[in-house]
């Protein structure tokens, strides 16, 4: 893993200058790069990063960000604060497979239908777009949470469940913008931040919407309850097969079971729960009272 100054303009610059030069690595084996307020203009030599998997360009003066299309495994993608006025097509967006959390706050896009094309990210979770000429029209929000399907939080708001679907009135609790769907997912950087601490603040992102969805949307509670049902209903048989047992093993001191007979018993156990299991010992206790009388 490397993380190093890739451009000639950032090797010159002089917030930079302490870095010795032998880390200037193969471009191909860099995962993280974090150049912030450098006032950067182009990411042309982001091309070779083929392993970038955490990109922050934020407070610069980028306009086009499609030098990243090499970059496939991108999982976080910080672009904020700069001059970015259109996105790529949607063959763009759609090789970009692992992309989790995307922050294009503080930019110049102004037409709704370009922002539209996010729609072909797949694992796109958590997006930021306000503070942007978009954000100020009507349907904003509507047209790119029902747009963007694996979306999850947008602007500082996880996704409610009445903003996916059309007519349903629910109580405050679980209607947009409720304090309960708050999260600010982009915080301020912090300075000297590592691979390692931006690898956890993914997973913490990511784990903490997803909690919030699960605490405060009602399709989602409905679905865990009815899963618990069946769950239950389903190894219901094996707990009584487990209470068959003990009072089996209760009976058996008192009486002989055959070998024949207990395969029967414990086949009809298993696979017939609803054998009278019960009424099946006492039969066999009282053939086996009549072989010990006869016996003696």
């Amino acid at each position: 893993m490397f993380h190093g100054t890739i451009t000639e303009e950032l090797t010159n610059h002089e917030e930079w200058s302490h870095y010795n030069e032998n880390m200037i690595q193969d471009h191909k084996d860099f995962v993280f790069v974090k150049f912030s307020g450098l006032h950067l203009k182009s990411m042309e030599n982001l091309q070779s990063c083929i392993s970038l998997r955490v990109c922050i360009f934020s407070n610069n003066f980028i306009t086009d960000i499609r030098p990243l299309k090499s970059c496939i495994k991108l999982v976080k993608l910080d672009l904020h604060g700069n001059q970015i006025k259109s996105l790529p097509d949607t063959k763009f967006w759609s090789g970009l497979k692992n992309l989790k959390l995307l922050y294009l706050h503080d930019n110049g896009f102004a037409k709704l239908k370009n922002v539209c094309v996010l729609s072909a990210c797949p694992s796109l979770l958590a997006l930021t777009m306000f503070d942007c000429p978009v954000s100020l029209k009507k349907g904003y929000r509507h047209v790119l949470v029902n747009s963007i399907w694996p979306l999850k939080a947008l602007d500082h708001h996880v996704i409610s469940d009445e903003e996916i679907i059309q007519n349903w009135h629910l109580p405050e609790r679980f209607r947009t913008y409720n304090c309960r769907l708050f999260f600010n997912f982009c915080p301020a950087l912090k300075k000297g931040s590592t691979y390692e601490d931006e690898i956890n603040n993914i997973k913490y992102v990511i784990s903490k919407i997803n909690e919030i969805m699960a605490h405060n949307s009602p399709v989602l509670i409905v679905q865990r309850w009815i899963r618990g049902f069946l769950v239950r209903k389903h190894l219901r048989p094996l707990f009584l097969c487990k209470k068959y047992q003990e009072k089996l093993i209760d009976e058996t001191k008192w009486i002989y079971i055959h070998k024949r007979f207990e395969d029967k018993l414990f086949k009809e156990l298993f696979f017939h729960p609803e054998t009278n299991i019960t009424g099946m010992l006492a039969h066999r206790k009282r053939g086996k009272k009549k072989l010990w009388v006869n016996f003696h």
